[in-house]
């Protein structure tokens, strides 16, 4: 009785992040681009999103808490869906990726020039990109790891509100803080 409890409970559940041929999680507002950031870049513009490249692996342990505990959020995944162009690259992918500079690497020579070592990262890209720069020098930031619900949601939010660009003392961490207080509640959540 228990296991079919279980079983039923299992079946009920919606599915988040299910899982690709690659072995990644997949999302509804990923992007199956050819990878050329180049394009993907001029095609978030047209959208009025944000470009964003998210690196991750088979088995991350971190990836799949994201995905079953994160971007599973109504409201996270709506912000997302909503606000940003989502491109997926595996840190150990064979997958060609054309950088803004030009240069055609697989996925994982991409990562390894980006300085990328752990997954999820998530890259932070602007509307313009300065010819010859690179994901990793033209990022505006950079989410290293897993986080909670809310963090994850005030780092998407700072980005798209340009906070980066702001003339103010107020960097990520501060604007984090504040946005704490303002739940009035002390979770990151």
């Amino acid at each position: 009785m228990k296991r079919l409890l279980v079983l039923l409970l299992l079946i009920s559940m919606p599915a988040y992040g299910e899982l690709g041929d690659d072995g990644l999680h997949k999302e509804d507002w990923m992007r199956d681009t050819f990878k050329d950031l180049n394009e993907d870049l001029a095609e978030a513009n047209a959208e009025g999103k944000r470009l964003v490249v998210m690196v991750e692996q088979r088995g991350c342990i971190y990836c799949t808490k994201m995905h079953n505990e994160v971007f599973s959020r109504e409201d996270v995944a709506d912000y997302i869906r909503e606000n940003f162009f989502v491109v997926q690259v595996n840190l150990h992918g064979d997958t060609e990726v054309t950088d803004f500079d030009g240069e055609v690497l697989t996925e994982k020579q991409a990562t390894r020039k980006w300085g990328l070592l752990f997954t999820p990262s998530i890259l932070f890209l602007p509307e313009e990109v300065d010819e010859g720069a690179t994901a990793q020098t033209a990022s505006v930031a950079l989410m290293p790891g897993a986080f909670g619900a809310g963090t994850t949601l005030d780092m998407f939010t700072w980005v798209k509100e340009k906070r980066y660009d702001l003339d103010s003392e107020e960097d990520f961490q501060r604007y984090h803080a504040r946005r704490i207080q303002e739940r009035s509640n002390g979770k990151t959540d």
